[in-house]
């Protein structure tokens, strides 16, 4: 058992990480990247255990991962009697019911009493590419339209749905085409107020797929219902109701991609649900599994199952462990009502934050829900000029005080707050202790 408090016995990184990286450096492609070079040996609720004895505490979650924690008791023992059983067969070979689960447990979960189907997959990316290629199946047609600020993967299909180019996509292309950007509903930087934002943005979006793509070509238009590596963007109240409802009328599939909002994360099972949209295909992955690789895309029954048979899958779509871990987590979720538990987050972090924003002029921007928070950090409060540079400092300052954050967001400014919902209120206080002495530090 991991006493859950934060430890320090070595500055951060400490001399065994240190050596472990300059391994990493000789061995690992220089393009994979580490925010925070401390190498994890255990980990269990919200606190990481380094290679030298150093305890962390989470505030990322391995990118909104280990929802019900690291070590999270019904996990382990569902993922050790699924290997002590089998670990693969390959379900397009011979299946196995832990496959079957799953899918039952995505139709009851997801948005909609409508019948669904899902097929499962490895990460957010394959099932974002799926989503696409049941989208153009289904409808006929082949564009696909995303918004600014948008992340959907690292694939070439995805990279061309994602907005930023560094690190994602320089030098990556040529990528997939007959796909059509238009603008967010991004509240703060809407040039004539958030107030007009919704509306103004929705009218901007009609247009420019009127004009540029055409409805009638339209397979589908895929948006994050709160914006993950895009910076935590929240659009404005009611512009994805009117989007979905804008698809719905001219046969257009509307694709929820919930990879980073799903399984509680947003004080929702799934953020859709917040503005009451039903998506006719939400991709899944992440949260979804405790930790084990796996994603889903689940949709109507009647677009899901227009696919010919062999059109989806994988190989290891689906992995038998990967699909025990889920359903434990699940579990978890609905016995410990982590949706409420990621609402009493965001009720203790919301304060403190804004405690920050009126001690410091740097906080242009407080957002997020549940557990899915953010502030943006800018320079200039009535230009709202982007400060990525005091951003990366408050963020070194915490990782060397032994609190793991994260940056995001277009233009690298935006600090997101991802902790695992297993973790207590005392470890959260003492992590936003240290995000004030990163500011009193910093600013």
């Amino acid at each position: 058992m991991i006493e859950q408090k934060r430890v320090l016995n070595t500055a951060i990184p400490g001399p065994k990480s240190q050596a472990l990286h300059e391994r990493k450096l000789a061995a690992v492609s220089a393009g994979v990247g580490t925010g925070l070079p401390v190498y994890i040996e255990k980990a269990a609720g919200g606190i990481l255990v380094d290679a030298d004895g150093n305890q962390l505490i989470d505030f990322g979650s391995g990118i909104a991962v280990t929802t019900v924690g690291n070590g999270n008791p019904r996990v382990v023992e569902a993922v050790q009697q699924q290997i002590q059983d089998f670990t693969h067969t390959c379900f397009m070979v011979t299946p196995y019911e832990e496959y079957v689960l799953v899918a039952e447990a995505l139709a009851e979960l997801t948005p909609g009493d409508h019948a669904k189907r899902s097929a499962l997959f490895n990460s957010g990316s394959e099932a974002v590419e799926n989503a696409v290629k049941v989208a153009r199946h289904f409808t006929g047609r082949q564009a696909v339209v995303a918004f600014d600020h948008a992340y959907h993967g690292r694939t070439n299909l995805t990279m061309a749905l994602t907005a930023k180019n560094m690190p994602y996509k320089h030098r990556f292309g040529p990528f997939a085409n007959e796909i059509y950007r238009v603008q967010m509903a991004y509240p703060y930087r809407w040039p004539t107020g958030p107030e007009h934002c919704a509306d103004e943005a929705f009218e901007t979006f009609v247009a420019d797929v009127h004009a540029q793509v055409g409805e009638e070509n339209t397979a589908a238009v895929i948006l994050e219902p709160i914006q993950g590596e895009g910076g935590f963007i929240v659009p404005a109240p009611g512009f994805v109701k009117k989007v979905a409802d804008w698809c719905r009328e001219h046969g257009i599939l509307f694709i929820a991609d919930e990879v980073q909002t799903g399984f509680c994360r947003t004080g929702d099972w799934f953020a859709s649900e917040h503005e009451d949209v039903v998506p006719d295909l939400i991709t899944t992955a992440k949260g979804i599994a405790g930790g084990m690789p796996l994603a889903a895309l689940t949709g109507r029954a009647d677009v899901m199952d227009a696919i010919h048979t062999g059109g989806l899958g994988g190989t290891y779509g689906g992995n038998p462990v990967a699909c025990a871990s889920a359903l434990a987590a699940i579990e978890t979720m609905k016995a410990d009502d982590l949706c409420g538990r990621a609402r009493a987050v965001e009720a203790l972090f919301m304060p403190r934050l804004e405690a920050l924003a009126e001690k410091y002029g740097v906080i242009g921007d407080i957002r997020g829900r549940g557990a899915m928070l953010a502030v943006e950090l800018v320079s200039d409060q009535e230009k709202k000029t982007p400060d990525a540079d005091l951003t990366a400092r408050i963020n070194k300052y915490c990782h060397g005080e032994g609190l793991v954050t994260l940056t995001c967001g277009t233009f690298g400014n935006v600090f997101r707050f991802l902790p695992p919902l297993s973790a207590s209120d005392e470890l959260l206080t003492e992590g936003l202790d240290i995000l004030d002495d990163a500011f009193a530090s910093c600013v």
